[in-house]
């Protein structure tokens, strides 16, 4: 269990948490759904080490794989040389190369990467880093939607092997449907306005109709 005890956060006068507590099952995918400037992306910096706070997180400094919006790639280094950030061991390289469908690109650099291959890459590093808990923040929201829903199937492939703990902010609810065990909608101030269980099953259909969808679009209908 990673949990959070009492925290605040205070960006000057703004208060995005006040003695805000939550637990997080370990080897689950927990979304975090939310407008703009409700907390989520401070709750994934808070959870990294990336930002101060007052209160705690137990246990401390964990070690943590962050997947952004964008794939931060080094743009001097190709594929390899990204990934030998992460990982010095070539045969593991090679193999997740092979998984996320990238073997031919091991020697090319980011730009001479399609958006979707940048990604690809970016989840093959979260993966090949000895981290526990995943950090994931709107990964898919630039992806077409046949695009998207190939890379969520390839994370869930990847993530049944390892089983870490992850931490997922989207803006979209289909994408939340799809992937999250559990999907917590935010309120304003750091608030939890609904919590969802969604179930052992990933990933779940694109545009599929459950009673997780149901409950997740009436809860952001009511905010």
């Amino acid at each position: 269990m990673i949990e959070l005890r009492n925290v605040t956060k205070r960006y000057g006068a703004q208060t995005v948490y006040e003695d805000f507590s939550l637990s997080l099952e370990e080897g689950k995918i927990t979304c975090l759904l939310g407008a703009s400037g409700c907390g989520k992306t401070t709750l994934l910096n808070m959870l990294a080490g990336l930002t101060p706070f007052e209160g705690e997180i137990v246990p401390a400094g964990l070690r943590c794989s962050y997947i952004f919006q964008q794939p931060r790639l080094v743009p001097n280094l190709t594929v390899g040389g990204n990934l030998r950030l992460v990982c010095k061991d070539e045969e593991r390289i090679v193999g997740m190369l092979a998984r996320v469908g990238l073997s031919e690109k091991r020697n090319a650099y980011p730009a001479e990467l399609s958006g979707g291959q940048a990604q690809r890459v970016s989840v093959a590093r979260a993966f090949l880093h000895p981290a526990k808990l995943f950090l994931m923040d709107e990964p898919f929201s630039s992806l077409d939607t046949a695009l998207k829903i190939r890379l969520i199937g390839l994370f869930c492939e990847l993530w049944r092997e390892q089983s870490p703990t992850v931490v997922f902010v989207t803006h979209d609810a289909e994408e939340a449907c799809m992937l999250a065990h559990r999907v917590l909608i935010f309120g304003g101030e750091g608030e939890i306005a609904a919590d969802i269980a969604g179930g052992e099953t990933i990933p779940r259909g694109y545009g599929e109709e459950s009673a997780l969808k149901r409950a997740v679009l009436g809860a952001l209908l009511r905010e």
